[in-house]
């Protein structure tokens, strides 16, 4: 599948309705993310059953200040809703794929249960 682009309007149904997805925060006069552009366009290729989604800044200010993006391209790995990668910089093709295969096998479940535990941690403070 190609790459989906997001708004405001579309990115919560698109977190929704996806177990797993990638997002590009990019614009279109940042070099880096026109250089990355191709190497996340394959992966999202590669992956059919990984929503990959771009987020262009300039036209989405919003959306990236509700995730602080403060330097681009920023990639983000969601999965199940929980945000478990966000990182700026352009990753190789390689790092990309390893990126992939470590979110395809996170256990959501400890991830759950370690949210929980802090977030009971956090209200008996």
């Amino acid at each position: 599948m190609a790459t989906v682009e997001l708004s405001e309007s579309s990115f919560a149904d698109t977190i929704k309705q996806s177990p797993i997805i990638f997002v590009d925060f990019w614009a279109q006069w940042c070099g880096p993310c026109r250089n990355f552009a191709p190497v996340y366009e394959q992966a999202a290729l590669a992956n059919t059953d990984i929503v990959f989604a771009k987020v262009d800044t300039e036209a989405e200010q919003g959306l990236a200040a509700s995730f602080q993006i403060s330097s681009i391209p920023t990639l983000m790995a969601i999965r199940d809703g929980v945000v478990l990668y966000s990182q700026a910089g352009a990753l190789p093709q390689e790092g990309l794929n390893e990126l992939i295969s470590a979110v395809r096998d996170v256990d959501m479940e400890q991830v759950r249960t370690e949210i929980a535990k802090a977030s009971d941690e956090a209200t008996q403070d």
